[in-house]
């Protein structure tokens, strides 16, 4: 119908309805200066763990509003999990794991969402503590895997090492 060069997005009109569910992994590496702020709430703009996992919340709620050819689609279940290293004195890489695990029955895939949640709650992070140090770097943002679908269930082969 168009060329093709046209942007489209998938049509997943005759796809099954089934469960789908996907988890993804971000690490930010911080001081530990941050660290140690955040483990005694004494970041000036509140509490970093919670405020991340909110937006990790909405980054799944809206993806489809922020990478545009993501269906809407319905979600069933969303966690975030975020675990602080040990505080270690004068250590500049010190890293915070943020995972995701999202859940859905419908017609397509929830991976841009489990990876939508976890690199906007670090983003988060980074916003509130990016008084302390601009230095703070998120990496190895990818996913760790997905289940449900035609295309069948991916794992992440190096989780398993």
């Amino acid at each position: 119908m168009f060329s093709n060069h046209s942007i489209k997005m998938t049509d997943i009109s005759d796809k099954k309805h089934t469960k789908r569910t996907a988890s993804a992994i971000c690490e930010l590496v911080v001081n530990d200066e941050i660290i140690r702020k955040i483990s005694n709430q004494e970041i000036t703009k509140g509490d970093v763990i919670s405020t991340a996992k909110i937006a990790g919340i909405l980054a799944v709620k809206n993806t489809d509003k922020m990478i545009p050819l993501c269906h809407t689609i319905p979600i069933s279940n969303v966690e975030i999990e975020i675990v602080l290293p040990e505080i270690n004195a004068g250590n500049d890489s010190c890293i915070i794991v943020i995972k995701s695990f999202v859940e859905s029955f419908g017609q397509t895939g929830v991976e841009m969402e489990a990876l939508s949640a976890v690199t906007l709650a670090a983003l988060t992070i980074y916003d509130m503590t990016k008084s302390i140090s601009h230095g703070i770097k998120l990496q190895n943002i990818k996913l760790l895997e997905k289940k449900g679908g035609k295309s069948g269930d991916y794992f992440d082969n190096e989780i398993n090492q």
